[in-house]
């Protein structure tokens, strides 16, 4: 929610994604939201849901982004945004945050990617040839949660699908992915590979193998495609 009560506008293909996504949210869970899409997430999340998410740069009980800014410059997402703290939120140092993250305590992490290779390596940190700040807190997400959740359009901006044969870019850590959500299908890991789990309605299960470049296999019994009605 904005600081006016707004929410904020989303692209058809964001809003697709972050409603199926908050599905797999569920109560009580301690959930680490990365850069990008996942930090929308709280926006569509069923109501009554109790979920406390953590921010690596020193809290838990982070609520949405704040469309308008905020009054204390010091209540940023991981990606320097603007947010809110829920009651009961608490703040601590980088020792304290990292510790939550290395010793496994994250129920999920929530992550944007470049690249999900096939086998669930990912690549999400550095794109060669621009600038970036460093790897930040991605690498200890993606090997220490207890499961990793990656947000991503379905094809780069070249038209190639973010799901991929093996990763070109950077990574940032290997076979780490076990659910990649895009507005056009679901995968999950099965045998140490993403397949196919769910399709988005307007599309047909050959419309999704045809568009990744790997060797696909798909579910025997596909989950049906639902989303949160917010």
């Amino acid at each position: 929610m904005s600081s006016h009560g707004e929410k904020p506008r989303f692209s058809r293909e964001e809003a697709i994604i972050l409603r199926r996504a908050a599905l797999e949210i569920k109560d009580g869970m301690l959930v680490n939201l990365g850069i990008g899409l996942p930090t929308l997430l709280p926006n569509f999340l069923p109501k009554g849901l109790q979920v406390s998410f953590h921010s690596e740069n020193g809290f838990v009980g982070m609520g949405a982004p704040l469309q308008d800014g905020t009054p204390d410059n010091d209540v940023v997402d991981a990606g320097g945004r603007a947010t809110s703290l829920l009651p009961g939120a608490a703040c601590f140092d980088s020792t304290t945050s990292f510790g939550i993250v290395r010793g496994g305590h994250l129920d999920l992490a929530v992550l944007g990617a470049f690249q999900v290779a096939i086998n669930g390596d990912l690549a999400n940190w550095k794109i060669p040839g621009k600038f970036t700040p460093g790897m930040g807190g991605a690498m200890e997400l993606a090997q220490k949660a207890r499961h990793v959740l990656v947000l991503s359009r379905h094809f780069d901006k070249y038209g190639k699908a973010k799901l991929c044969p093996a990763c070109t870019l950077p990574l940032t850590a290997p076979g780490c992915v076990d659910t990649l959500i895009t507005e056009c299908a679901v995968f999950r890991k099965h045998d140490g590979r993403l397949r196919l789990a769910s399709v988005h309605p307007d599309l047909s299960v050959d419309d999704i193998i045809q568009s990744i470049p790997a060797d696909l296999e798909v579910a025997d019994d596909l989950e049906p495609w639902k989303e949160t009605s917010v």
